[in-house]
């Protein structure tokens, strides 16, 4: 195997590496770099040149997308050629750049993608109230039982107090929540 071609290993290694370190050890942050118009973001995933949102975002994915295709494709190259000079290396960058480039774009995509991705918001003990249930174990006055309420779209039983005894299967709405594990209910009927 030629120094060209282990080089190109290398490279693609190198990239490989990062993304391993990053997924294992969250983001790595090496500080921030300004210079004039150009903001650099090492570890955060930002680099923008000029102002607003006229720049390019390189992030670490589109980084080590970009070095891992040209050194993998590049390898691949070099070895195909069959030469160990600077024809190697030549056909080796042509490849690896033909690699890189459309990997760097669509791991740019994917990870725009996944970070503009709509979720639903946390759900929060205010968002109880209101909610219909079923008492699924009886509730006695003074004391607590279970309901079984539909909270986005799934069956979360709860504890629960109530005024008055509540038998097996009665339907009831909520009116309180006193903690997060627990509710104050009142009977729908």
């Amino acid at each position: 195997m030629s120094g060209i071609v282990l080089t190109f290993l290398a490279l693609g290694g190198f990239a490989l590496l990062m993304l391993i370190l990053s997924m294992v050890g969250g983001h790595l942050h090496l500080g921030h770099l300004h210079i004039g118009h150009v903001h650099l973001h090492i570890g955060h995933g930002h680099f923008h040149l000029g102002h607003g949102d006229a720049g390019t975002d390189l992030s670490l994915p589109v980084i080590a997308g970009f070095l891992g295709a040209l050194g993998f494709g590049g390898a691949i190259g070099a070895t195909l050629a069959g030469s160990t000079g600077a024809i190697a290396l030549v056909v080796g960058l042509v490849v690896g750049l033909v690699a890189a480039v459309p990997t760097a774009f669509l791991a740019g995509k994917l990870v725009n993608a996944a970070m503009n991705m709509a979720t639903d918001g946390t759900l929060t003990s205010s968002d109880l109230l209101g909610m219909s249930g079923v008492v699924i174990t009886p509730v006695p006055v003074g004391g607590y039982g279970e309901v079984r309420l539909a909270v986005a779209g799934q069956q979360i039983k709860f504890n629960a107090r109530a005024n008055e005894p509540l038998a097996l299967g009665t339907r009831v709405f909520v009116i309180e929540v006193p903690s997060p594990t627990s509710v104050l209910v009142e009977p729908t009927a």
